[in-house]
């Protein structure tokens, strides 16, 4: 939720901020719904004014008029019977000014939560996907090496599988009987691929907590439609998520898409002590997700499903741009050092305007390379460069920098340090990234790491996990 103080003075920076986010949301008119709301609260404020007065002005009157000459109580008396009336007269305004008020501030705030906070200022402007720019790429050396420009047999010595293929031969996944439970875009894992894909879950989960120090929370993949629209997930984006219980009704429940919804809802309006900041968390949790129009070739496979688990990090910290800044960094961070535990190369995508999301001031992707999704029409292995760069990647984490934007619609803020007597707060800010989500994750690990046999090998980071097991498919 944007500042309407902010927006007030600086309307063009919102105007500007939804064309380049692709957004058709109309400033003008939450600007006129604002002052309609501002100037019913001002004549609201006057008739509780003018009650107070009249209350204050009765007893003096009273007391005139006991002292009166009599020739001057008829007009002392026709000015208190008009005090003593106008308060009924007060009430019916208040009852219908009420109604009113609350009509238009449920219009105002059904506009407002739909204005995208502005991208900063240093994120390129684009349409969408398509212009995300590249900012790093990281490949592994030593036994692992392995570079997306080159091709696949050239570097293994063998013409790979796809993740598909693997899962199959493997008997790693059951996508028939998923889909016999489920429908469209489940699936089962089995024996070792459901071994594997809890060591992922695990390396992940330990790696935040055991080295990186973030506090584990568990966090409920059922919420409130509240808590969707505080951590900004409703009323935009709506069309992805499972509405499970009461969908139209202001009870109702969801099914999350990600693990940040209940970390972030868990200080809902709170106060937090400054010295208890930064809170950072982090929890594995089941997602839910309906891809609506999603299509084309992540219809198939393990790269665009329904349900699955994730490990996510959060963190909450004082309202400064650039300790907001350094976090984000810090947490891509930990998502590089985890990949390259797993020795899968990588690369960052600076996310332009018009693929951030309403949310978000700032993204970071990270992509990991999948040979399988760089294939040609007759079903052979590309390499990025061949594909100019982009086909191969796959998404696999976001990193977002949200400033205030979801913790004022949470309600969620601290005491303000520079104020000596300690009743000033201010709004914290909040950040978010993937540690690790699977199965999806499992798709580089398995077409990466195939041997010429069929088999695939273990990632060494993931061995521990999977008791010592250094080979799947044996």
């Amino acid at each position: 939720m944007i500042d309407l103080n902010d927006l007030r003075a600086d309307p063009d920076k919102y105007r500007r901020g939804a064309a380049a986010k692709n957004s058709s949301v109309d400033i003008d008119a939450l600007l006129k719904l604002d002052e309609d709301v501002r100037g019913l609260q001002t004549r609201r404020q006057h008739l509780a004014a003018e009650k107070n007065a009249i209350g204050k002005q009765i007893g003096p009157l009273a007391g005139r008029l006991k002292k009166a000459a009599d020739n001057d109580k008829p007009a002392l008396q026709a000015e208190m019977a008009a005090l003593q009336e106008r308060p009924q007269a007060i009430k019916a305004e208040e009852a219908q000014l009420d109604i009113t008020l609350a009509a238009a501030e449920a219009a105002r705030l059904e506009l407002w939560l739909t204005v995208p906070q502005p991208a900063d200022a240093d994120v390129p402007v684009g349409k969408g996907a398509d212009d995300n720019v590249q900012r790093s790429r990281w490949n592994p050396t030593g036994e692992r090496a392995f570079d997306p420009d080159t091709s696949f047999e050239t570097q293994r010595g063998f013409k790979p599988k796809t993740h598909l293929e693997l899962v199959r031969d493997l008997d790693l996944v059951d996508f028939d009987r998923g889909v016999k439970i489920a429908g469209s875009r489940s699936y089962v894992l089995k024996g070792d691929g459901m071994r594997l894909h809890q060591a992922v879950l695990r390396l992940a989960f330990d790696f935040m907590t055991q080295e990186n120090g973030f506090t584990p929370l568990s966090a409920s993949c059922l919420v409130k439609h509240d808590t969707m629209v505080g951590t900004g997930f409703f009323p935009g984006g709506r069309d992805q998520v499972y509405d499970v219980a009461n969908p139209t009704s202001t009870e109702g429940l969801a099914l999350t898409g990600t693990g940040e919804v209940g970390l972030m809802a868990y200080h809902q309006d709170e106060i937090l002590d400054p010295a208890d900041l930064p809170r950072c968390y982090t929890t594995v949790s089941t997602c839910f997700r309906r891809e609506a129009g999603a299509a084309g070739k992540d219809a198939a496979g393990l790269y665009r499903i329904h349900q699955f688990d994730k490990v996510e990090q959060v963190v909450i910290c004082e309202a400064d741009e650039a300790t907001s800044r350094a976090w984000h960094v810090k947490m891509i961070g930990f998502v590089e050092a985890l990949l390259k535990k797993l020795e899968l190369p990588h690369r960052q995508l600076q996310c332009c305007t018009g693929d951030l999301g309403s949310k978000n001031a700032d993204m970071i992707d990270l992509e990991c390379w999948m040979p399988g999704r760089a294939l040609d029409a007759e079903g052979s292995f590309l390499t990025a460069k061949d594909t100019g760069g982009d086909a191969g990647w796959g998404e696999t984490h976001s990193a977002s920098r949200l400033y205030d934007y979801q913790t004022r619609r949470l309600n969620l803020r601290y005491r303000d340090p520079d104020d000596p007597k300690g009743k000033k707060t201010k709004f914290c800010h909040s950040l978010n990234n993937t540690v690790a989500a699977s199965p999806r994750i499992l798709i580089p690990i398995l077409e990466l790491y195939q041997n010429a046999d069929g088999t695939v090998s273990v990632p060494a980071a993931l061995q521990p996990y999977l008791g010592g097991q250094t080979i799947l498919g044996q």
